[in-house]
């Protein structure tokens, strides 16, 4: 069986606890977790299942790891390959750059030949932009909010993993 390249970035713990909840319920034999500070363009190379995790800091950057591997990221073929991409971010004190990092990868995916997979519904959120929102009221991956909504995060992860099981697929 082939397996999943988690690739995360976590400059607090936040995201790498999502990214090991993920692992966890699809399975520690389908997916393998990788820290972007650790990782290489080739990396990618291995994987046509990928699910991508960061966060949002500040005015719309993304976290440091993401931040230092963007340029080599900028550079990957995603031909072929199906990306999922959930994102943690603060809704409300940074209600302009709501998740932009999901927004700023996915942009990239899309435009090197990647599919995207697992957009989610901006309902539930309050927000006023975000990179990651598309027009017809989706946000191109999973939005968490720690900050403001930790106690739905659960459900929204197991939410997400159902879809993306069925998007990937994955048995």
């Amino acid at each position: 069986m082939e397996k999943i390249g988690l690739f995360f970035g976590s400059d607090t713990g936040c995201t790498e606890a999502v990214a090991e909840m993920i692992q966890e319920q699809i399975g520690q034999d389908k997916v393998e977790l990788l820290d972007a500070y650790d990782i290489d363009k080739s990396d990618f190379d291995r994987y046509d299942k990928i699910i991508i995790g960061l966060s949002t800091w500040h005015d719309g950057e993304l976290v440091s790891a993401w931040d230092d591997f963007f340029e080599d990221f900028k550079e990957i073929d995603f031909s072929g390959k199906t990306i999922a991409i959930f994102g943690l971010g603060d809704q409300y004190g940074y209600s302009t750059y709501f998740i932009d990092g999901v927004g700023i990868l996915g942009k990239v995916v899309l435009e090197n030949g990647g599919k995207l997979i697992g957009y989610t519904s901006t309902e539930g959120y309050e927000h006023d932009e975000s990179k990651a929102e598309t027009e017809d009221g989706k946000f191109m991956g999973l939005a968490i909010d720690e900050d403001n909504q930790d106690e739905l995060t659960e459900e929204r992860v197991l939410d997400w993993i159902e879809q993306i099981k069925k998007e990937f697929p994955i048995e």
